[in-house]
C-alpha cells in the first residue's frame, strides 16, 4: 500500500491534469504499475505478484491510485478481468500463452462485457460455427484501445449463454473501433467496437456461461467501481482542508459500507460512494472559487470525473438508488 500511495502522490497526481488533456495515458504510468506488481492484483494467491492482503485492502489500493489519477486507474482496472479469465480458463492455449504475460503486465488487457449485463436482444451476438464462433454486432464500451494487447469480449448466443473470447486489440476487416468523446477520462482510449461476423477460433474461447449464472457473481466489479468513486472523493476532500466539514467521516462510512454490503445492499453502497464523490468534488470547486472553471484546475477535473462515475458501470438498481439519494428531501442545515 505504501508503494501505491507514493505512486499516487509523486507520479499520478502531479501529471493528472496533463493526462486529462491528452489523447492517451503515458506508457510510463503503466510500466510503473507493472514494475511494482500491480498488474497481478487479481491473480490467485499461488500466482500473485503482489502481497496486498485481504479484499478491503484491494479496494483501498484501487481508491488510492484513483485519488492520484482516475484516468490511469480506469484503464488499469480493466486488466484484472482479463487476468482472472486467463488464469481460470480451461483453455490451455490461453492459460499457458497469455496468463504469464498478463500477470507481469508485459501483456495488458481490457474488457468489453456489455452483452453480459444487458437484458433483451444482445448487442453482440455469438454464432457457433465449425471451428469456433462468429461475433456480430456492437460492444458499446471498451476502454484502453491502443494501450492494451488483449480484449476479453462477451457475446451471447440464442440460448442466452455468454461466450467469452480473448481477442487481439487491433483493427481489421471484421473488427473496427470508433473513438468516443467523453466528459472525462478522455485519455482512456474508450471506444465502441463493431464486429462484422468476426471469426474467433476455439483456441481463443475462454469459457461459456449462462447469463443468469454470470450475473450472480458480478459483485466484485460493482465494488471496484465504487472504490474509484471513493478515490475521487478522497482527493476532493484533501483539497478542501479545513472546509471539509463532515465529509471525511462520510468517506470512512462509505468505505466501510462498500466492503460490508450484502448483495441486497451493494447497489446502495455503490450509489453512496458515487454521490459522495459528486458532493465532495462540487464542494472543492466552490472552495477554490471561480478559477475552478479553468482547464488547469483540479477542481473542475474532479467534478467531471465524479459526474462520469455517477454513470459508468451502472445497473438499473444502482441508478434507482442514486436517483433516490439525489432527489430525496434533505433536512434544513
Amino acid at each position: 500500500m505504501q508503494d501505491a500511495r507514493r505512486i499516487a502522490e509523486d507520479v499520478l497526481f502531479p501529471a493528472a491534469l496533463e493526462v486529462d488533456a491528452a489523447d492517451r495515458v503515458p506508457e510510463s504510468h503503466f510500466d510503473l504499475l507493472a514494475e511494482h506488481g500491480f498488474y497481478g492484483l487479481a491473480a490467485s494467491p499461488q500466482a500473485a505478484t503482489l502481497d496486498i492482503g485481504d479484499f478491503p485492502s484491494v479496494l483501498r489500493l484501487i481508491e488510492v491510485l484513483a485519488s492520484g489519477c482516475l484516468t490511469t486507474t480506469f484503464v488499469w482496472i480493466q486488466h484484472h478481468g482479463v487476468l482472472n479469465a486467463a488464469e481460470t480458463t480451461k483453455n490451455r492455449n490461453l492459460r499457458e500463452n497469455y496468463f504469464p504475460g498478463l500477470l507481469e503486465g508485459k501483456r495488458r488487457g481490457g474488457i468489453a462485457l456489455g452483452s453480459a449485463l444487458r437484458t433483451g436482444p444482445p448487442p453482440l451476438r455469438a454464432e457457433p460455427i465449425v471451428g469456433g464462433y462468429l461475433l456480430d454486432g456492437v460492444a458499446p464500451w471498451f476502454t484502453g484501445w491502443g494501450m492494451v494487447d488483449s480484449l476479453l469480449v462477451a457475446g451471447r448466443n440464442s440460448e442466452d449463454t455468454l461466450v467469452f473470447a480473448m481477442l487481439d486489440g487491433v483493427d481489421n476487416d471484421t473488427l473496427r473501433a470508433e473513438p468516443l468523446d467523453l466528459l472525462a477520462v478522455q485519455a482512456s482510449g474508450t471506444v465502441t467496437l463493431r464486429f462484422n461476423r468476426h471469426f474467433v477460433p476455439r483456441d481463443r474461447i475462454v469459457s461459456t456461461v449462462p447469463q443468469s449464472e454470470y450475473l450472480k457473481r458480478d459483485s466484485s466489479s460493482v465494488r471496484f467501481n465504487g472504490a474509484l468513486a471513493l478515490g475521487v472523493a478522497g482527493r476532493a476532500i484533501s483539497m478542501l482542508g479545513d472546509d471539509a466539514g463532515d465529509l471525511p467521516g462520510e468517506l470512512d462510512a462509505a468505505r466501510t459500507q462498500l466492503v460490508a454490503a450484502t448483495e441486497d445492499e451493494l447497489s446502495d453502497a455503490r450509489a453512496q460512494a458515487s454521490e459522495l464523490a459528486m458532493r465532495a468534488a462540487s464542494a472543492a470547486a466552490v472552495h477554490h472559487g471561480s478559477r475552478s472553471v479553468l482547464p488547469g484546475s483540479h477542481a473542475q477535473r474532479l467534478v467531471r470525473e465524479a459526474t462520469f462515475l455517477l454513470l459508468f458501470g451502472s445497473r438499473p438498481s444502482i441508478k434507482s438508488a442514486l436517483l433516490d439519494r439525489l432527489t430525496s428531501p434533505r433536512a434544513p442545515a
